[in-house]
């Protein structure tokens, strides 16, 4: 199979990067499953019914999110009814929503999409380590899910790592997103599980962390906030990560995928 992931999308810049480049990216690389993280997507906080509706328009099969999932609080109400639409999985019992999909590919096969949040630097939730076992036992690669993809929503690249290591072998792609800058570590597993500790984003880089420069220098500078965060406008980066996989649903390679605005250009050079 060939899948790609693409980082969080931040605010509009990020919408209209997606929009234009992921329609010709499912063509072109002849994608079965995309998965979109869509939790900075609504003014770079949360997301709306109708940008979930979009970015599925624009060929994600599915729409991770974050600490910002229910920043909009429309989300508590529609994500019941958005099938794609994943959150965190160790949230606390009774959150609305669902941590894990097991949702049919362009190809027929069936992806298990599973959300999930750090706890370093983060929330207190319940243990990541503890969650994601009990997923990929309920739901094994190469038995019920042909290929399985892992979000994990964390700030501290430790965790990530470790993270990655204790699902290797057992999912097709760990990749972290929150943090919004791609790392260069892209790689495939020893047990065949692609990994990279952060996607990056897709939205406007000319900002920090998606956002308009102003506000976080005021706060860096001063200590004193004056205004809301609002995303970083300009010419978006589509970040992402592209991976294929072998009949079992293990990883044989990895690549990143970037395009537009700031950052240098990159395409997997084996498709």
């Amino acid at each position: 199979m060939r899948l790609l992931f693409l980082g969080d999308v931040v605010g509009r810049a990020g919408r209209n990067v997606v929009a234009e480049h992921l329609p010709d990216l499912r063509r072109d690389l002849a994608l079965d499953f995309v998965v979109v993280n869509g939790e900075n997507a609504a003014g770079g906080f949360g997301i709306t019914e109708t940008i979930y509706e979009e970015l599925l328009e624009f060929g994600a099969d599915a729409v991770t999110l974050g600490n910002h999932a229910f920043d909009q609080r429309e989300a508590l109400v529609f994500i019941e009814r958005a099938p794609r639409l994943v959150r965190p999985v160790n949230f606390p019992a009774g959150t609305p929503g669902r941590g894990a999909a097991l949702i049919e590919a362009r190809n027929g096969a069936q992806v298990l999409v599973v959300n999930i949040m750090g706890r370093v630097f983060m929330d207190a939730l319940d243990d990541p380590f503890a969650a994601i076992d009990r997923e990929l036992t309920a739901c094994p690669l190469g038995e019920v899910a042909d290929a399985i993809v892992v979000d994990l929503h964390a700030e501290a690249s430790s965790e990530k790592q470790a993270f990655g290591h204790w699902c290797d072998g057992r999912a097709s792609l760990v990749v972290g997103t929150h943090t919004h800058v791609p790392t260069a570590d892209h790689r495939v597993l020893p047990g065949g599980t692609a990994y990279q500790t952060d996607v990056g984003m897709c939205g406007a880089y000319d900002g920090v962390i998606g956002m308009d420069k102003e506000e976080p220098l005021r706060r860096f500078t001063r200590k004193i906030g004056s205004t809301r965060f609002e995303p970083a406008a300009g010419a978006g980066t589509l970040a992402g990560i592209a991976v294929e996989t072998d009949a079992r649903g293990r990883a044989v390679r990895c690549a990143p995928v970037r395009i537009g605005g700031e950052l240098s250009p990159a395409m997997p050079e084996f498709w």
